[in-house]
């Protein structure tokens, strides 16, 4: 065989094994653990530095802030 040709080779084998990988893909299935949370715990939202743990001074502040997207409340009608 010639070098050219064996090169030609070569290379159509890796191209076909590389297109042959990629159908290799393996199905990804979940296994849930009935009644049990799998994911990160969570903090509240009134925990974080601004609040400082403080609920009431948080749900005032969400309250303003829902007031202030209320169109009557805004234009004052």
């Amino acid at each position: 065989m010639s070098p050219i040709r064996s090169s030609f080779v070569v290379t159509l084998a890796a191209v076909a094994a590389f297109a042959l990988a990629g159908c290799g893909e393996r199905p990804q299935v979940v296994t849930y653990k009935q009644g049990t949370y799998q994911g990160k715990a969570d903090t509240p939202p009134w925990s974080g530095a601004q609040w400082g743990g403080n609920k009431q001074q948080w749900d005032e502040a969400i309250h303003q802030r829902n007031q202030a997207q209320n169109e009557y409340k805004r234009i004052g009608g």
